[in-house]
């Protein structure tokens, strides 16, 4: 995929970080990418390395024409090398380090520069063995190999790493331009904005939210929770089948869960009179009965169930029965 700097969404300090040093010949060998997921920053690696292998680059941007570019238009670029966890594993494993370092031993094919982008790396932070492994590689880097690692704002990663990249930081997109982005993609104007406020700033979260159908799923949880009285067989019998239909969100649940809390603090919030300050806007009529149905003290014993949810989840606790638990709970 060919993507030109002035086509990234936002992040203009990044961009004009970025294309200065390109034109002042001062391209790093290694950069980290830090900031918020879903912010531009996987977008603004592969425009990078567009940028630095363009054979006639225009004004400081791609000339979109030569072979490089055109490889990269066609995704077959031979000296792209995207490194990320695979299958279920959040983290990178030793093997992919491994055979990263075998590629390292040869020059690039035919770009100028090879380039290795290595996405979420304060993931990987905890594995020792591959963090020395990938230390080693960054300290002796081919010189034809520019290394992209992209981490999220609030992960831990080793000082080592960090004195051996240039750091370029991203930040959270205004909402005016998720929305619109979200616009483009021909998502209707209300959606639209409720996404572009839930997702923070986020496009890649707000994107996600809405091809998974969440948004939805938010509101029929928590309107069927309000519904439900407590300590009645119905109530027994709706909670096993909104727990279901949260369990069976599988990779999204976090997510689902981060909704459920964005939520409780905005009825916390309309507690606290201050309603101006809610994110999830398009759930504001049912916040009256929220209101009537929880106290504050109730509302943060629900918070921290949410959170006690997602440490059992982290230890690969059962699924459908950490939901349960849950419903019960938050009902």
């Amino acid at each position: 995929m060919l993507i030109s700097f002035p086509s990234v969404i936002g992040q203009p300090k990044a961009k004009q970080f970025l294309t200065s040093s390109f034109a002042r010949r001062k391209t790093a060998h290694a950069y980290l990418f830090r900031g918020p997921a879903g912010v531009g920053k996987k977008t603004c690696a592969l425009a990078y390395a567009a940028l630095i292998n363009c054979a006639a680059p225009v004004g400081g941007d791609i000339c979109g024409h030569c072979p490089s570019c055109v490889k990269y238009r066609s995704g077959n670029q031979p000296d792209l090398l995207v490194i990320e966890p695979q299958g279920t594993a959040s983290a990178l494993k030793i093997d992919q380090i491994r055979e990263l370092k075998k590629t390292l031993t040869y020059p690039p094919f035919e770009a100028r520069f090879r380039v290795v982008l290595i996405q979420d790396i304060h993931l990987t932070m905890r594995r020792k063995e591959v963090t020395n492994s990938l230390l080693k590689t960054l300290e002796e880097p081919p010189a034809d190999t520019v290394f992209i690692l992209t981490g999220d704002e609030a992960g831990d990663i080793l000082p080592t790493i960090l004195s051996r990249c240039q750091i370029v930081p991203f930040y959270p997109l205004p909402y005016d331009q998720v929305s619109r982005a979200l616009l483009a993609d021909s998502i209707d104007e209300q959606t639209a904005a409720s996404l572009a406020a839930i997702s923070e700033g986020s496009l890649g979260r707000a994107r996600l939210l809405h091809q998974q159908e969440l948004l939805p799923l938010r509101r029929e949880l928590v309107g069927g929770l309000l519904e439900l009285a407590p300590q009645t067989p119905e109530a027994v019998e709706g909670v096993f089948a909104l727990a279901e239909k949260a369990a069976n969100t599988k990779d999204n649940l976090e997510e689902l869960l981060d909704l459920i809390t964005s939520w409780l603090r905005d009825v916390l919030l309309a507690h606290q009179g201050l309603s101006e300050r809610i994110i999830n806007s398009d759930l504001s009529s049912l916040l009256p009965a929220a209101c009537r149905r929880w106290n504050p003290d109730e509302l943060t014993d629900k918070l921290q169930r949410i959170n006690q949810a997602r440490r059992q989840l982290l230890h690969n606790c059962n699924r459908t029965l950490v939901c349960e638990v849950l419903f019960f709970g938050l009902l």
